[in-house]
This record gives structure tokens, sequence and C-alpha cells, in this order.
């Protein structure tokens, strides 16, 4: 089976996974899914509430142009392959899967994204605690440390894609991963936290200053609900 087989074969299981029940455990607490259909989260916080670090034009379009053209895409090729597996239709399922595997991650990625982030009233921007603070030192040294590195990937992406901070979930162990475009992660990495590096998460406020976006996305980062995914 070839690698786009694999990340879509993965990106579906995590999918199903994304079921209220058992959201928690998938790592994608707010994916939401009506009668098989995936719908856009609601956000836990107005559109404005991120800011400076975030501007609410920004997190507006990001959310509500973005991220539903992303679930309203994954719905479409997803009912044109469940009607190409119906007719047997291999060379048509082949071809959907990157298309899959696409808007796919896109949809777990933003979910995953809006959670990451909090306004400073509700705790954004606060150190994480406990053993994912833990962790982050004995890998990194400081939290400092962590978030340079972190920023250094973001920089290093070319074109679009997302910085992640992973676990492994045969070790345990953390490490800091990119993903191009809007690759999901699955399989043997669990998403403890994710920055979008795409130019519609920054481009409005911050133009070609996209170091100045990496740096102040950290004010606003939701520790809590990374800590959560860790645990």
């Amino acid at each position: 089976m070839n690698s786009t087989l694999l990340r879509s074969t993965a990106l579906r299981s995590a999918l199903r996974t994304a079921a209220p029940k058992s959201a928690a455990r998938a790592g994608i607490a707010g994916t939401t899914f009506v009668r098989g259909k995936a719908t856009l989260p609601d956000l836990p916080y107005d559109y404005g509430a991120l800011e400076p670090a975030v501007s609410g034009q920004i997190m507006e379009l990001h959310h509500s142009k973005h991220h539903q053209t992303y679930v309203t895409s994954l719905n479409n090729f997803s009912e044109q392959l469940a009607e190409a597996q119906h007719k047997e239709d291999i060379q048509s399922q082949i071809a959907l899967q990157p298309l899959i595997n696409f808007h796919g991650g896109g949809h777990i990625n933003h979910t995953l994204f809006w959670e990451n982030l909090a306004p400073t009233s509700q705790g954004g921007g606060e150190p994480p605690s406990g053993q994912l603070s833990k962790a982050i030192n004995d890998s990194y040294g400081s939290l400092d440390a962590f978030k340079e590195k972190f920023n250094t990937a973001l920089a290093g992406i070319q074109g679009s894609g997302w910085a992640w901070l992973v676990q492994d979930t045969q070790t345990g162990n953390i490490q800091i991963k990119t993903y191009a475009n809007q690759d999901p992660v699955v399989g043997q990495f669990r998403p403890i936290l994710g920055i979008d590096a795409w130019e519609h998460a920054y481009y409005l406020q911050y133009q070609n200053r996209k170091a100045e976006y990496f740096k102040a996305i950290w004010e606003v980062v939701n520790w809590k609900a990374a800590e959560k995914r860790f645990q």
C-alpha cells in the first residue's frame, strides 16, 4: 500500500474516532459529526478575544471561511468516495484519497488549533505545569528553549504547513515535528500542540513578518488543553 493510501486510511480512522464519546481519547475533542457528516465546531471564545496576538478579522475569516471550506469539501468528497466504493470504482477511490487526506486533515488540524488557543483572561499564555512541563524541561531544557526550537521549526516550513508538539505513542517521548500542507498527525504520534503556519493564519495582520506571528501566538496558547492531550 503506498504512502498516500496509508495516510488516508489512518485519517479515516481518526475521523471515525471523532464521535463525541471517544473524542477526548482521540485528541480531537471539538471535532463534531452529524449523521456521519463533519460540522464546523463553535469557538469557545469571541473572534476578537485573542487580540492583539491574533486579530478578530483573521480569526473570523480563518474559522468561518477557511475551516468551513475544509468541512464542506470533506463531506462532498466523502460522499463521492462512498459512491465509488458502492460501484467498486477503484480508480475513483484512489483519486479521491489525497482530497480526503487534505480536507479531512484541514478539519482535524483546525479543530485542534482552536482548542490550542485561549484568551489571556481564560489562561491563554500561562505556562504548562505537571507532567507536560516536566517532559518539556527534560527534552528541551526549559520552556523558552522549547519555544525557540518550535519557532525555528515553523520558520523552516517551505510553503504551507504546521508544526506540532507530538507524543510518541510507543515510547511516550515528546518531539517537534512539521507536516506539509494539511497532513494530520496520525499513526505512531499523538498531537499535543499545533501552530498553523499557513499564510491565511497571519498575513492580514503580520504580512510577510511571520516571525512576529510565531512569537506572538505563544501569548494565547492554551497549555491546559495541551496538558489534557498529554495526560
